[in-house]
């Protein structure tokens, strides 16, 4: 890019993409985002832990050594 600020020769990697919270077209300015709401909403949202992955907790009386050994072959 120049110093005027040119961007004719900025080559683009891939399409614009919709926005992740409300679907509208993204703005260069908040990327991925169309707006500085969505981004805030967005950022609530992982604060919140709302994008966390489920996970199952062993049993406490569950024996990490003795689940290997049941699964190997003798």
């Amino acid at each position: 890019m120049t110093e005027t600020g040119d961007k004719s020769n900025v080559v683009k990697l891939r399409s614009p993409r919709p926005c992740p919270v409300c679907a509208k077209k993204s703005a260069p300015d908040f990327h991925p985002f169309c707006s500085k709401h969505c981004a805030d909403v967005d950022l609530n949202r992982w604060l919140k832990g709302a994008y966390a992955i489920p996970a199952v907790e062993p049993p406490d009386d569950w024996d990490e050594a003795a689940a290997r050994d049941d699964g190997e072959e003798r």
